[in-house]
């Protein structure tokens, strides 16, 4: 029993190791893997765009609406 709890550790890391070199090797699910970070890279990128653009429009919008209710109070 001893001896099988004392090669569970190397069993673990052979398996492991066999799991990334097939993940290596397979080349099904790397499209798959690239699509999906390019498509969040490219919607990081809109929003970020977005709010450089919104950004000023939103402040002067902010700023007449607290312009206002300073005037009316």
């Amino acid at each position: 029993m001893l001896d099988k709890i004392s090669k569970l550790p190397l069993a673990a890391k052979y398996a492991f190791i066999g799991f990334l070199a097939n993940l290596k090797n397979d080349e099904r699910g790397l499209s798959g893997v690239v699509v999906a970070v390019l498509l969040i890279l490219i919607a990081v990128l809109a929003v970020v765009l977005i709010w450089g653009f919104l950004s000023g429009w939103l402040e002067e919008l902010w700023n007449r609406i607290i312009g206002e209710t300073a005037g009316i109070s």
